[in-house]
């Protein structure tokens, strides 16, 4: 046992708690969101506050180990090898300042926390389609979501972030105070600092719609090609997801989830081509798509809320044709569960002089593949159909996939541009020689 896991040196002085190997309940303490990551770690220190981070990341360093900060684990990596796990769950404060549209947020908050905090107010987060998700960590990626069409990543959103440096001091990042490192913290991951609270801008939204649509799967081809041609002229305030889904022992269909930002006639009206398309398994646009409370915007999905094991893969596309894409959702997707098609564009693609590290996506469409890995063999063959998605796909795939949709066994160097990478990678080894801090996915990994 080395110093630093020695538990009177590491508990001393903590106000939160510290969980070692073999201690009752270190297994479920070091267990990340999505249970199909082993995370092998030294220790897990639970923060009571910032000062608890700071403790740490001091001890860590003067130990010569490693901390990974983690608030849900919905992005966990698997790759935090004999580190101290810091688990920043309790630091879930939000306060709203509706006045000046902004948002205080702790590590440890949800987006449906702060999103249930803003909407009252008529303003809205720019959070993805899971509220369960962490606030931070998805900022910390970039922060892709529902809105982004219209109101680009949430990381651009952010105004301020106080922060423990590898050296363990508390800091406050701002445009003025660190622009290098404020900008690599808008998409850059969590391998520069370990993120305790973060001041991030509201949107006004009136109004908010959405819906959802399904289809049987025979029917895929029909619906992608209006999915194309929705898509190709669709107003930034409308974003559109298709899927095919192939859960066991249920018939294959197609699902289109739609989120507008705006009133409900409008949506209805951007999405009237879907009643094209026969067989649909429900109502059609008028019945499927209305008015839609901002602290509901999980609703649209109605994503998975409970911990699992799943495996997933995601591909920035150059286009959606004829070609390796409708092959792929017009034939069977199993062992997978999702095949899902987002639409990107919009604001995504124009970003402005003050975005930060993730940049400008050029893409049009993410392709995104899911499947449950609860037991080795399933999860083997998901790992074989999510691998062979790039040949599948052929040239249509550029190889680059936003920060927040890494996998495991993926490096970094994929969500970014050679020259924010080199940018990127200068800063870790200049402001933290030692690796004290661990991000999800190493800038230098």
């Amino acid at each position: 046992m080395t110093a630093l896991t020695s538990r009177d040196t590491l508990a001393a002085g903590l106000a939160g708690r510290l969980v070692l190997p073999g201690d009752d309940g270190f297994e479920a303490a070091a267990a990340p969101w999505n249970l199909a990551v082993r995370q092998p770690v030294a220790a897990v220190v639970e923060a009571a506050d910032a000062d608890d981070v700071a403790v740490t990341v001091r001890r860590a360093r003067d130990a010569g180990l490693a901390v990974a900060a983690q608030s849900t684990g919905h992005g966990a990596s698997g790759d935090v090898a004999g580190t101290v796990l810091l688990r920043t769950g309790a630091l879930a404060a939000v306060e709203v300042d509706p006045v000046r549209r902004v948002a205080r947020v702790g590590a440890g908050a949800s987006w449906g926390a702060v999103q249930a905090a803003a909407a009252p107010h008529g303003l809205t987060t720019l959070l993805g389609s899971a509220p369960g998700v962490g606030a931070v960590g998805y900022t910390l990626g970039g922060g892709l979501g529902w809105f982004s069409r219209v109101h680009g990543l949430a990381a651009d959103h952010v105004r301020s972030f106080d922060v423990v440096d590898p050296g363990g001091e508390r800091r406050t990042v701002t445009a003025a105070s660190d622009p290098e490192l404020f900008w690599a913290l808008r998409g850059g991951g969590g391998d520069l600092a370990v993120v305790t609270a973060m001041e991030i801008g509201l949107v006004e939204a009136p109004a908010f719609s959405g819906g959802k649509l399904a289809w049987p799967a025979e029917r895929a081809a029909e619906v992608l090609a209006v999915f194309r041609e929705i898509t190709a002229a669709a107003p930034r305030e409308l974003s559109v997801w298709l899927s095919r889904v192939e859960a066991p022992g249920a018939p294959a269909v197609v699902v289109v989830h739609a989120a507008y930002l705006g009133d409900a006639a409008a949506a209805r009206e951007a999405l009237r081509p879907f009643d094209a398309v026969p067989d649909a398994l429900g109502p059609g646009v008028d019945a499927a798509v209305g008015a839609v409370a901002l602290a509901d915007v999980g609703d649209i999905t109605a994503d998975p809320t409970d911990p699992a094991a799943g495996r997933s893969r995601a591909e920035l596309l150059s286009r959606v044709d004829d070609g390796a894409v409708e092959r792929l959702f017009t034939s069977p997707v199993a062992p997978l569960l999702l095949l899902q098609l987002r639409h990107l564009g919009g604001a995504l693609a124009d970003p402005g002089e003050g975005a930060g590290a993730l940049g400008a996506i050029a893409e049009p469409y993410l392709l995104y593949g899911f499947g449950l890995a609860f037991e080795p063999g399933l999860s083997a063959a998901v790992g074989d159909a999510l691998a062979a998605l790039p040949g599948r796909l052929g040239d249509a795939a550029t190889g680059r996939k936003p920060a927040t949709f890494l996998s495991p066994g993926e490096s970094a160097a994929a969500a970014y541009d050679d020259a924010a990478l080199t940018r990127l990678r200068d800063l870790k080894r200049s402001r933290d020689p030692h690796g004290t801090l661990r991000g999800s996915y190493p800038l230098l990994g």
